[in-house]
């Protein structure tokens, strides 16, 4: 079984993307610590994680905090709540994170002998991210076959997104048909002291959607209810 790189996040896209591609590959997880205002997401990906019988689960601190410009990044800048989502690119767009991201699953991915690459990126229920298209990951691929020793040698890079195209409903059904427990994942952009999700961000208000769409139970705690 090859090996291949889950960028994990904690959330229930990279969870499920995890879910429905551990048979195909020896999968290695690696999330960031990059100075997020949601850094309660690490404690979930350290769960699902396990969940998924991951054994190498790599944590990199970054300091995307240094540069700010997300409301992610700067507590100075509020977390857009009730948005029209699909209306322009939210402030929560942290500054080319997912080209950082996959640089580093990429160097990660040459020290154990791995050209695959796993992501949850999605691009119909999602905030509106440029980095998460597909032709964001087709350029990306050739970057990595370009700038690589593996690609120079003429290795094929593949980064894989099982979800591009699937609605968060879509997906929620998929992970729970994998037999994947959602209780596990979090995803909100703008958690408490505590750690429960507002229910107001794109984050949230994209996961209760998709639980109420596909009908099955939202396990999150949103404020403090069983929501």
């Amino acid at each position: 079984m090859p090996n291949a790189v889950l960028l994990l996040s904690g959330g229930l896209d990279s969870a499920t993307a995890g879910a429905l591609l551990r048979k195909k590959f020896r999968l290695h997880a690696l999330s960031f610590r990059y100075g997020q205002r949601h850094a309660v997401e690490l404690a979930a990906a350290k769960r699902v994680a396990r969940a998924l019988g991951i054994r190498d689960h790599r944590v990199v601190a970054l300091d995307l905090a240094a540069f700010g410009g997300s409301a992610l990044t700067d507590r100075a800048i509020a977390v857009p709540k009730k948005r029209r989502i699909g209306k322009g690119i939210p402030s929560t767009y942290v500054p080319a994170r997912n080209t950082v991201f996959l640089a580093i699953a990429a160097a990660f991915a040459e020290t154990i002998g791995a050209r695959d690459l796993v992501v949850g990126f999605n691009v119909l229920d999602y905030s509106g991210y440029p980095d998460c298209r597909p032709q964001f990951l087709r350029a990306f691929e050739r970057v990595l076959a370009a700038g690589t020793k593996s690609g120079a040698e003429g290795a094929r890079w593949k980064i894989h997104a099982p979800l591009i195209r699937m609605t968060k409903a879509e997906i929620i059904r998929a992970g729970a048909a994998a037999g994947f427990d959602f209780s596990l994942t979090h995803s909100c952009y703008d958690p408490d002291r505590r750690g429960r999700a507002c229910g107001q961000c794109d984050s949230c208000t994209l996961r209760r959607q998709g639980f109420e769409t596909a009908r099955i139970q939202d396990p999150t705690k949103y404020g403090g209810s069983s929501r």
